[in-house]
């Protein structure tokens, strides 16, 4: 867009130096027309000279038109250019806000998966705890019911003694 701006200044100033040296030209073969006015054939020569300053002119004239309808265009290239960096900025703001959005979900997410982190090792520290415990209570039992199987094995003994005994007696 800065391109096309610069080469239209450039093409401006390339054709206004040109529309200068015309007339400085037109000024210049007037005065030499005006001198030798009386010469039928610098008539002619003036009149040809002042041909081509109209033409020139007129060519002239057409290409300034061409660069206001360049610069109309131009203008309306810069309104739609305004228009898209506009939608652009909105599109990064809405972005920004998104990913921020985003971030803060990531973080709550990531401090809620903490918590229950710390809750499921507390919990596995009391299971294992609980299952230490469990382990001892069941070796005391185990310990009472071979206590108790050796004493009930000793009391039978001891009633088939007693039993024998009595029928000795």
């Amino acid at each position: 867009m800065e391109a096309g701006f610069s080469e239209m200044r450039n093409e401006l100033q390339s054709r206004d130096a040109l529309w200068r040296r015309i007339q400085l030209e037109c000024q210049q073969l007037h005065t030499e027309l005006l001198k030798i006015r009386d010469d039928k054939d610098m008539q002619e020569i003036q009149i040809k000279h002042q041909s081509s300053c109209v033409q020139l002119t007129e060519q002239l004239e057409n290409k300034n038109a061409e660069l206001l309808l360049l610069a109309q265009s131009q203008e309306c290239q810069r309104e739609e250019l305004t228009k898209i960096r506009n939608h652009v900025y909105r599109e990064e703001q809405s972005h920004c806000s998104e990913q921020e959005r985003m971030k803060t979900e990531i973080s709550d997410l990531t401090e809620e998966l903490h918590q229950k982190e710390i809750t499921i090792a507390t919990i596995m520290e009391k299971a294992s705890l609980l299952e230490r415990q469990l382990k001892m209570e069941l070796e005391i039992k185990d310990k009472l019911l071979a206590k108790q199987q050796l004493l009930d094995f000793q009391y039978n003994i001891f009633k088939s003694e007693n039993t024998h005994l009595k029928d000795m007696v």
